[in-house]
């Protein structure tokens, strides 16, 4: 079975995709993330190089990625304020969105660079030896089949 066109992602209140659904434009997901460079995580002082963002995607009615919005929040230095200020700012993103209503979405493959890093839902069946796989990055939200919405972190 292949990655589908557009691939299934639930919505969870209380978890990692609280803030998806549908606008009166299209669909949504919204996230607060962290990326971390290559090889960073071995060293000392790590927490300076993980990199908090707010982050919206903005999708049409059938999926297709229409555009993102991403924001710097700050390190892991201070990172329960970094946190606080990219959730603040993603939950400013989304009182804006006209029609807002939080709920499973389906959506295709897009990716974006944002500061040398991908941020998007890719295809990662090589990595996963040749398995069919879909990578929510930088979330690393994993989906499968049978492609029901469900992912695995």
């Amino acid at each position: 079975m292949a990655i589908p066109d557009r691939v299934p992602i639930a919505h969870e209140p209380d978890y990692r995709t609280r803030f998806i659904g549908r606008y009166d434009k299209g669909q949504f997901f919204g996230s607060v993330t962290a990326t971390l460079e290559d090889g960073a995580g071995a060293e000392d002082n790590w927490y300076r190089h993980k990199r908090w963002y707010a982050v919206l995607h903005r999708f049409d009615a059938d999926g297709v990625h229409t555009d993102s919005d991403t924001w710097f929040a700050g390190t892991s230095e201070d990172e329960q304020a970094s946190i606080d200020r990219a959730e603040a700012r993603l939950v400013e993103w989304l009182d804006v969105l006209p029609g807002r209503e939080f709920a499973d979405i389906a959506i295709g493959l897009f990716q974006v660079e944002v500061d040398g890093h991908i941020f998007g839902l890719v295809d990662w069946s090589e990595e996963y030896a040749g398995e069919d796989h879909a990578e929510f990055l930088p979330d690393d939200l994993g989906f499968d089949p049978p492609w029901d919405g469900c992912y695995d972190t």
